[in-house]
């Protein structure tokens, strides 16, 4: 029964992106990382995920510096390696390479005692795409307000 408790979301995830897929990735963290994630240090606004040499690292996730921790604090931008599998990795490959697609960061959560990142494979967003997103959003909360004042 592993419990999975949310850390840190992308705020501009899904109002940039059209998310088409999620994959659960595992990320090679230092032992002071972990300490300060733990304290809810970490920050995913501007993150992005590259491939190189057949592996797949994430960018701009800062993790500040734990305050006890001494010598053995890292960079808090320092690229992470996310940990998929091969087949994963092929297929992440094949998408980013011919039709365009991203990785884009969605949320960072502890599952069991390990840190676990949900990345999104996605396209950018139109600027008339945003809008009318921000137009339902208006449309569906004034929907609410009105169904729960009693105003029909």
């Amino acid at each position: 029964m592993n419990k999975e408790r949310q850390i840190a979301k992308n705020p501009t995830a899904y109002y940039n992106y059209t998310i088409e897929d999620t994959l659960e990735a595992g990320i090679v963290l230092f032992g002071t990382e972990i300490k300060s994630i733990r304290n809810g240090k970490i920050n995913l606004k501007d993150t992005y995920a590259y491939i190189r040499n057949g592996e797949v690292f994430v960018s701009g996730m800062h993790i500040s510096p734990y305050e006890n921790g001494n010598i053995f604090n890292k960079d808090p931008l320092r690229d992470k390696k996310l940990l998929l599998n091969k087949r994963e990795i092929n297929k992440l490959i094949g998408l980013t390479k011919q039709k365009g697609y991203s990785l884009i960061p969605i949320s960072i959560y502890f599952k069991g005692n390990f840190v676990k990142m949900k990345l999104g494979i996605g396209k950018g967003k139109k600027l008339y795409d945003k809008r009318q997103d921000i137009a339902k959003k208006d449309a569906n909360r004034q929907i609410q307000r009105n169904l729960k004042s009693g105003a029909y």
